[in-house]
């Protein structure tokens, strides 16, 4: 009963967490068009898709030639920089303008500027997994707020479609996110969300890669102490095993006929959840808000039934994909997640009076 419950609460604190990153998202959406953040001259080109699909495995190269050049701190500062990036985009709308002075002839915020730094200070040094929780929440909702008005619906759709497959392929197929899966879980940044199943865990008192042993893993590897993690960055969840007295190494080949000597759902310290699992949906729920021709469901934030039911797609993709990992698999994360975002889509804008051609944004 007891493991149940701790399974139960875990899974509850992950769909809160991706709740949160949604709504913040849509509460976004309007402050950041008015502030001019719109990353695209137009969001209905569905070239905007393939741009960033292409800039994603750039950087994933890019990356992975920074761990194999031994020179992570590289990677730890740019992440951080990001986090203080997006952390002041988001403060900037919505912190009221107290303190501004010019900078460059440009106004600048300086309590939303101070809480940016904050955010990026407290990662930098003191990356416990709920510095690194609240952080990506915030860099969640920031990042699908931002995306979202930046493509349209048929962008969105296309966006989240490549970015599943590749998901699928990088997982079942090349496993090529591997090499990235070890340095990115020991550099303690926010590009994951740490799931804790117990009141003592610790994500600051785990070891290194090296002295773990290592699971199903696809980009990121949970560290030390935690055991049967599951975790994923940028739509990539697998499950690892990890325990603290066992010195034996498992290579990732050799995984499937380890399987049965996994550790009990009861045993896991803690999931980890990439954050691109949290966002890439969103990013078809914000677009649903701002640019479906649906009415308001609620007055103050950007919610329509399209990305009401967006929203609830994505929550069934994500109950199923937790499930699934509770077996002991690796798995991918965004063919559940962002199919569900995009079915949920599709039904919510046929019900709200949308025709297909609409709601495909042709």
């Amino acid at each position: 009963m007891e493991n149940r419950t701790r399974v139960f609460a875990a899974t509850g604190l992950t769909v809160l967490i991706f709740l949160l990153v949604q709504l913040g998202a849509l509460a976004l959406v309007e402050p950041f068009q008015r502030a001019g953040y719109q990353q695209t001259p137009d969001p209905s080109d569905p070239m905007n898709s393939l741009v960033y699909v292409g800039a994603i495995l750039v950087m994933t190269g890019v990356m992975l030639a920074i761990m194999k050049l031994d020179v992570e701190w590289l990677l730890r500062g740019a992440i951080i920089f990001t986090s203080g990036l997006l952390s002041w985009y988001v403060f900037s709308v919505v912190v009221p303008a107290w303190l501004v002075v010019e900078v460059g002839g440009a106004p600048v915020n300086l309590v939303a500027l101070g809480l940016a730094v904050a955010v990026a200070v407290a990662l930098a040094v003191h990356p416990e997994w709920y510095v690194i929780d609240a952080a990506g929440v915030l860099m969640g909702a920031g990042a699908g707020g931002l995306f979202g008005i930046s493509f349209g619906l048929l962008p969105a759709i296309i966006l989240l479609t490549v970015l599943a497959v590749y998901d699928a392929i990088s997982v079942y197929g090349t496993e090529h996110m591997l090499t990235l899966a070890s340095g990115v879980m020991d550099l303690k940044i926010p590009v994951i969300l740490v799931i804790p199943l117990s009141l003592s865990y610790s994500f600051l008192d785990e070891g290194t890669a090296e002295e773990s042993e290592a699971g199903e893993a696809d980009e990121d590897r949970p560290t030390g102490d935690a055991t049967d993690a599951s975790a994923a960055d940028g739509g990539r969840t697998r499950v690892a095993d990890a325990e603290a007295d066992d010195e034996t190494e498992v290579d990732a080949a050799a995984e499937t006929d380890a399987e049965a000597e996994r550790p009990g759902t009861g045993e896991r310290d803690a999931f980890f959840i990439g954050l691109g699992d949290a966002v890439m949906p969103t990013v078809m729920v914000a677009s649903a808000a701002f640019f479906a021709p649906a009415e308001p469901l609620v007055s103050g934030i950007a919610l329509n039934l399209p990305a009401l039911t967006a929203m609830v797609g994505t929550t069934a993709g994500l109950l199923a994909l937790l499930w699934m990992v509770m077996k002991g698999r690796a798995h991918a994360g965004l063919p559940l997640l962002n199919g569900g975002a995009i079915g949920g889509y599709l039904v919510g804008a046929l019900a709200s009076g949308m025709t297909l051609v609409q709601a495909l944004g042709l």
